[in-house]
């Protein structure tokens, strides 16, 4: 009742005091000016975090891309719909017995959409299994990945951009090992690069293609060139291209298979690893309705979670916390997505929030089709300030000059350390929103959104924004 009564005051102090609030400050304009980004590209509202009236406006009702900032929609009503201690949970079932270190049956995994299920975590679920005996299984192995009712695929669906296999496209599953990425170690001498993979699985080959070069070894991404994937027979061979520097180590992370055939290579290596065997092939399915419960591996809390999404801004784990809400919150004839977007507009109206203009997809903001407006976003952050879980919230974004996607932006200034932000950055879009404070202390709701071709030249205007407002937003003249 409080919040509500809190939103309509809001809502008046706003109208009342619109026509007071400020164009962009000179700097920024300037800033925009020089990478010939208009002004009329760029939605920016700043408002007190209190509920307070802007203090400056520049098209802040435009519905934009609002890129990864959309992860702010969803983390919060992840939050406030499933509470900060909610757990996903991966489970090992059998509708067989256990005889000596047999298991006769077959081994089910039943997925539960665990956005974090790392290599480290599966390895301990199988190593619950291995103490309770089980040295063979006699059946298949069933992956149930039943928990998410995933949409149709849409037959004039196109690739998000020409990289696939990057870790950043990896699409969400309900049961994703490792994110279904192997990381690639690269390492080199004065003349070769050698690759390897890890963890290695059976029947992925590596072969490394580089051309050793002098460049230094922090510019190794210039160097890269797309890998080569062939898939044939069962077999995959990666081969890693392009140029790479001399004396040099560096690793990334590749999404090469699909998920089942990923959970059943990882599935029956590291059970080969812990000295099992599965006699069975790898098939999908459902779980028994009585079957017994081998071994549960829990996830960390969601509000643990939150912190790798908005610090890194990891959108196969936002993409899976979105399905969740579709997938505990269910509705008659959706899928997951569906019953998402119907939850999070019924709890932003319930909230005395009507953005009209929101539109979502997936909820990460690896999305051409996703839109809100600058203003409905502050008021989303305003609304976070003053709810329980509002703390959890802030604390998952990126500190200014400190850490994650800020950890390079505007270091060993007055302003690092003052910011709590989460960044967004497509082909076309580019947007910082959270909250500021001010070198009196004052805290500030701050959003940004670029929507143009050259969207990613506004990062220093965006900069310079925040110089402005610790410098006193609410007293500095334009």
């Amino acid at each position: 009742m409080f919040v509500s009564r809190w939103m309509t005051g809001c809502a008046a102090a706003l109208l009342a005091a619109s026509v007071a609030a400020q164009s962009l400050p000179s700097t920024v304009v300037a800033s925009l000016r020089a990478v010939k980004v208009p002004e009329s590209a760029v939605g920016v509202i700043v408002m007190p975090l209190d509920g307070g009236a802007p203090v400056l406006e520049n098209h802040a009702d435009d519905a934009l891309n609002p890129a990864s900032t959309m992860k702010l929609v969803t983390t919060f009503a992840a939050l406030e719909n499933l509470g900060p201690a909610f757990q996903w949970h991966t489970g090992l079932y059998t509708d067989g017995t256990i005889e000596g270190d047999t298991l006769k049956g077959n081994l089910y995994v039943r997925g539960g959409g665990d956005p974090a299920l790392t290599y480290e975590r599966v390895w301990l679920l199988l190593r619950d299994l291995k103490a309770r005996g089980v040295r063979k299984v006699a059946g298949d192995l069933v992956l149930d990945r039943s928990y998410f009712k995933l949409p149709p695929a849409r037959p004039d669906a196109e690739p998000f951009d020409a990289q696939p296999e990057r870790a950043y496209n990896v699409g969400p599953d309900a049961l994703l090992m490792n994110f279904k990425a192997l990381r690639f170690d690269i390492s080199s001498d004065e003349h070769t690069a050698t690759v390897r993979a890890d963890p290695e699985m059976a029947g992925v080959n590596t072969v490394s293609r580089f051309k050793v070069v002098a460049m230094p070894c922090d510019s190794w991404r210039a160097g890269w060139e797309r890998p080569e994937i062939v898939n044939e027979g069962g077999q995959v061979r990666v081969t890693l291209q392009g140029r790479f520097p001399r004396n040099c180590r560096q690793d990334r992370y590749l999404g090469l298979l699909d998920p089942v055939e990923f959970a059943d290579r990882l599935t029956r290596g590291l059970w080969t690893e812990l000295g099992g065997s599965i006699a069975g092939k790898t098939r999908e399915g459902l779980t028994p309705p009585d079957a017994q419960r081998l071994a549960d591996q829990a996830s960390p809390a969601l509000a643990q979670v939150i912190r790798d999404v908005n610090k890194l801004s990891n959108n196969t784990m936002a993409r899976t916390i979105f399905l969740t809400l579709g997938a505990e919150h269910p509705q008659p004839g959706r899928d997951s997505a569906a019953a998402a977007v119907l939850l999070i507009n019924d709890w932003l109206t319930k909230r005395g929030l009507r953005f009209a203009e929101l539109t979502l997809e997936n909820g990460a903001g690896l999305s051409r089709e996703e839109r809100v407006s600058p203003r409905h976003l502050a008021q989303l952050l305003q609304v976070a300030a003053h709810s329980p879980y509002g703390p959890e919230l802030l604390s998952s974004l990126p500190i200014l000059g400190i850490d994650g996607t800020l950890v390079h932006r505007l270091v060993d200034s007055p302003e690092a350390g003052q910011g709590h932000l989460k960044t967004g950055t497509l082909d076309d879009s580019k947007a910082i929103a959270g909250v500021m404070r001010d070198h009196t202390g004052r805290e500030w709701v701050v959003v940004a959104i670029a929507n143009h071709p050259r969207a990613d030249a506004a990062q220093g205007a965006f900069d310079r924004l925040l110089e402005w407002v610790w410098a006193g937003a609410g007293a500095t003249s334009n």
